[in-house]
Order: C-alpha cells, then sequence, then structure tokens
C-alpha cells in the first residue's frame, strides 16, 4: 500500500472523502479560496482505496492478564497520562493499580450539572477532579505540536478502539467531543479491570514514602513504581510533595480570560464568508498568537460550536474554560485568550499567584459560579457594560470592570492583544462578543524535576511524575503520550 495526496476544494473533498479511505485531513482556511489537504491511501499502482475496502485501519492493541502479575505499578490519577500509562502497562503483564480522587464519569457529569445549576461544587468531583480528568469536559482535542514525545497516531488508535469515530485516525486537528468522551473513558476503566487491574475512585493520596502512597483512608498501596499522574489543578497534593521534599520549581504558565463571539461571525471572519462551505468543514476554529511587551498573548483551547464551563476546583475561585460537544453545533464560539506568565519565585509562589487571581475573580463575580463579564470593545477600551449580550455560560455572569481589576501586566497586553488579532480577522473586536474571568487553569504553574532520561524524580526514585500536572504536557494527546513514555520505561529499564 502506498498514499496518494490531494489538495481539493471542500466540494470536490467531500465527494473523495466519501468515496476513497482517508488517512489524512486538513483545511487551510488563510486565503480566500479554501483549500483541504487529502491523504488518501492507495494500492501499489497508485489507486485509491474504496471507503469500505477491508484494509485494517491499524494493528489493534493486546492486552494480557495481569490477575497474577508478579510486578504492580501505582498510578496515582485517571485522566489521560494515568489511564493510557495503565493501558501501556496492561500490554507489558504488569498490574496498574489506579487511584483516583474524584468520582467516575457518570457520578461526575451529576455533580458537574449541580456546578452549572448553581446548586454547589463538589471539591472533589467537578471539571478537573474525576475519572478522565479535566479533558473528558473541557472538549475532547487531540491535537499536539510536539513531534518528539513518541508515537502520537497509536494515541489516536487507543481511543478509536475504545469507540472513538474514525475520524480521530486522520484529522490533523482530531475531536472526539465531551459528549462522548464519557463512554470512552468508561470503555477504557472496564478493559484495565477486566484484565486484572485495579480503578479505585474517592481515593485520595495525601503522603509519599520511596514506592508507597498512603491515602486519605489510611491505606497503603505499593509497587515496583508510583507512577504520578495527578493533573494541572491539584494544589493541595502540589503542596503537599513541596512539603514532602520532592524537587519542585516554578514554571512558566499563563493567565486570561475567555472571549465568546457568535459562531457565525467567526465562520465568516475564517472562512471569508463562504458560507455554503460550513455544512462539510464544520463551525470554523482560529488559532492566533501574537507579542505584547516581550510576552506572548495566544488562544487557548478555541471551542467552536461549543459553551463556556466553570472549571475551577474551589468554591473561594472563579475559573472558565470552554467545550464543545462532538457536532459543535451551538451558536457560539469561544476561546481562552491567555497572556504568558514566565516563571520566577518559588513552586509555592507560583500556586499562590494563580491562586489569588482566582480568588479576585470570584470576589467581582456573582453568587456561587456566576463570572464576572465584560463585552470585548467595551473591555479593550476601557469601558463599563451596562448590559451583557446573550452567552453560553450556564451559571450566568454579571458585569464587571475586568480591565480595571485584572493585574495591569495582564490586561494591558490582553487589550493589545486584541487589537492585534482583530487586524488579522476585522471584526472580531466587536461589543457582541464578551469575556469572562478567569482563564487560569490551562496549565500547571510548578513542574516536578524529574531526570530527563529515566523519567523519575529527582528527588525521589521510582516516582514518576507526567503529564500535565508534573509540568511535561499540555493537552490530553501529549499527557497521554508522557504517560506512555513512562509506563514503556517501566516495563523496560534501561
Amino acid at each position: 500500500m502506498q498514499t496518494l495526496q490531494l489538495t481539493l476544494s471542500p466540494a470536490e473533498a467531500k465527494q473523495m472523502e466519501a468515496t476513497y479511505r482517508v488517512v489524512r485531513r486538513s483545511v487551510d482556511a488563510r486565503q480566500r479560496q479554501i483549500k483541504v489537504n487529502l491523504t488518501l491511501l492507495a494500492d501499489d499502482r497508485g489507486r485509491p482505496v474504496p471507503h469500505d475496502a477491508p484494509v485494517p485501519l491499524y494493528e489493534p492493541p493486546v492486552f494480557r492478564d495481569v490477575h497474577h502479575s508478579t510486578r504492580q505499578v501505582v498510578i496515582v490519577g485517571a485522566g489521560p497520562a494515568g489511564l493510557f500509562a495503565a493501558l501501556t502497562l496492561l500490554e507489558h503483564g504488569i498490574r496498574p493499580i489506579v487511584l483516583e480522587r474524584g468520582k467516575e464519569v457518570s457520578a461526575r457529569k451529576r455533580d458537574i450539572a449541580l456546578i452549572n445549576r448553581n446548586e454547589g461544587l463538589n471539591t472533589e468531583s467537578n471539571y478537573c477532579f474525576g475519572e478522565g480528568g479535566a479533558g473528558t469536559f473541557s472538549d475532547g482535542k487531540l491535537f499536539s505540536r510536539s513531534k518528539k514525545r513518541g508515537n502520537m497516531q497509536r494515541v489516536m488508535e487507543f481511543f478509536h478502539y475504545f469507540g472513538a469515530p474514525d475520524t480521530v485516525l486522520y484529522e490533523t486537528h482530531a475531536h472526539i467531543g465531551s459528549d462522548r468522551l464519557p463512554g470512552i473513558i468508561r470503555a477504557m476503566r472496564e478493559c484495565i479491570i477486566s484484565h486484572g487491574g485495579q480503578v479505585l475512585f474517592g481515593t485520595k493520596v495525601t503522603a509519599i514514602e520511596a514506592n508507597s502512597v498512603h491515602t486519605e483512608d489510611k491505606r497503603v498501596f505499593t509497587g515496583c513504581a508510583v507512577l504520578l499522574a495527578i493533573g494541572h489543578s491539584a494544589h493541595d497534593t502540589y503542596r503537599m510533595l513541596y512539603r514532602s521534599g520532592v524537587a519542585m520549581e516554578a514554571k512558566g504558565f499563563a493567565l486570561g480570560v475567555r472571549v465568546e463571539h457568535p459562531q457565525a461571525l467567526i465562520n465568516d471572519l475564517v472562512y471569508h464568508h463562504n458560507r455554503h462551505d460550513v455544512p462539510y468543514l464544520g463551525n470554523a476554529s482560529y488559532s492566533l498568537v501574537t507579542q505584547v511587551a516581550g510576552r506572548g498573548v495566544y488562544s487557548f483551547c478555541m471551542c467552536p460550536g461549543g459553551h463556556m464551563v466553570p472549571a475551577g476546583s474551589d468554591s473561594d475561585g472563579c475559573v472558565v474554560n470552554g467545550m464543545s460537544a462532538s457536532h459543535r453545533n451551538s451558536p457560539y464560539a469561544n476561546s481562552g485568550i491567555v497572556v504568558e506568565v514566565p516563571p520566577h519565585g518559588s513552586a509555592a509562589e507560583a500556586l499562590d499567584e494563580q491562586e489569588q487571581l482566582e480568588i479576585l475573580a470570584k470576589q467581582h463575580g456573582g453568587p456561587a459560579q456566576q463570572a464576572p463579564a465584560q463585552r470585548l470593545r467595551d473591555f479593550v477600551e476601557g469601558r463599563e457594560s451596562r448590559d451583557l449580550p446573550p452567552c453560553s455560560y450556564l451559571p450566568g455572569c454579571v458585569p464587571s470592570r475586568l480591565d480595571l481589576w485584572l493585574p495591569a501586566n495582564i490586561a494591558q497586553r490582553l487589550q493589545q492583544g486584541f487589537r492585534d488579532f482583530d487586524r488579522k480577522y476585522p471584526g472580531y473586536l466587536t461589543n457582541d462578543a464578551l469575556i469572562l474571568g478567569v482563564e487560569s487553569r490551562s496549565s500547571s504553574p510548578v513542574r516536578i524535576v524529574r531526570d530527563p532520561e529515566t523519567m523519575q524524580s529527582v528527588s525521589h526514585p521510582l516516582l514518576y511524575p507526567v503529564g500535565e500536572g508534573a509540568g511535561y504536557a499540555g493537552g490530553i494527546t501529549s499527557s497521554a503520550l508522557d504517560g506512555i513514555r513512562a509506563a514503556l520505561l517501566i516495563a523496560h529499564p534501561a
């Protein structure tokens, strides 16, 4: 077999995609004439292979029974890093014991519904904590800019094997959706358990000793290694590790807001008013970046046809994020717009900086999870918003002068960043758009220092810090890859 690469109009690409086996698809909307780049599977003569040809999509994983394995690994956290590490260990005959502080994904959905109705926030089961990690209910985009972390295609194959649609195998910016991800995560858990692993919920780790962990309910779990996949929001666990002498350092992170536009406007700006292409291409997304006073200002986790959600894990703060269901068909488009914060001070000080801004946002918001909000042009031009447009944020929002209470080094860079973005997409800077505060959980503000070759903590041998929470990944895919790499090193130490 070989491949055949084509550049087509959207109409031509739609026909080809329905007829032949696609192995890669990307959209180039930079010019007024939109192009779709397709890579088709072809036979040895260069002829495209039909869409329904009985050609294996990939080699499926083979999981081994580990009920009686003599080796087991304790995994702290059931996000993408922890789950993919557990599945990889199963492939190598090692028993994973996954400890998750939050709830299983179905119960977690019920707790999230309560948050959206302003009926209470469970600090152990929310948009950050619980089975699947933060990404489960934060859009489910499967994209990584990294080319050095490992076999990203294998991650897509795992997702497909457990129920993701065929598109994850060939879309350049693959997307599953927060409506489909829970079922996929549940299937992963069932696979781990049926092959002899364990997945325990409501099990919060409160201490670490060598290759053992202690939990809040006084249990001790020991393995040949401990894989630490805690996610980017486990501030209490960070502080426990810090007090325990685990080597940590401040790292660069980002702070900002979430902006929401009418999706129809974003479609017009990105697709150059070619509205007839939207049914095939789907609601438009964008990626924006600029430099303001020596720091990057950029879009993060852009959610076409999505919703803004309350993403805090503490009732004292207000944090917003975004998500999309699989069809991405809401009338709103939202994105984080954040400013780089360079590393400075200690790890504890970095955590304090993030938390203090979230508390400030809460003080300027409304009851429960109501968020502070301002019309976009009012924010840039320093005016009060006397009223707010309709938006997707279910808990509700209240008018607030974000331009006055955000730290000046953040607010002023955001204001100039929005002006720069309007030059790329004239009409982006509009009072039909709304900003909510704050977007502060785009990444961890600390890094758990590890050896670059062995991936073990430099202070605690046999402790493997992985994923976003350890400061070595930036999303679902890169976290999964980091967990896989650590599992492979445990299975086959150098």
